[in-house]
């Protein structure tokens, strides 16, 4: 028996019984799901960083997507997100920080 004790996508149980295996699973409660969702971005991000492959990109995604639904509507998160970018740019001109000397 391996134990995962982790987050996993809601088809994975049943590709698991497809192929003759068992597994023990439950449905989290809100605020479990949440954290559980948080460490899953964190997870998902660095296999991401480690390869740039589209597919790991789309796993960030999803789990993005998740967390939207998870905490709030999609359409307050697009207000938020809107808002940010009118305020504080996006990340289309590759602006790169290099350093900052406060001034008095």
């Amino acid at each position: 028996m391996i134990r995962y004790g982790k987050l996993v996508r809601d088809r994975i149980p049943d590709q698991i019984r497809a192929r003759g295996g068992t597994c023990v699973v439950r449905t989290m409660e809100h605020d479990a799901y949440v954290a559980a969702l948080a460490a899953k971005l964190v997870e998902e991000a660095k296999e991401f960083e480690a390869s740039l492959s589209v597919e790991e990109l789309a796993d960030v995604d999803e789990v993005r997507r998740a967390l939207v639904r998870a905490l709030t509507t999609r359409s307050h998160f697009e207000s938020v997100r809107r808002t940010k970018v009118k305020i504080r740019g996006a990340f289309a001109g590759r602006v790169f920080l290099e350093s900052v000397e406060d001034q008095p």
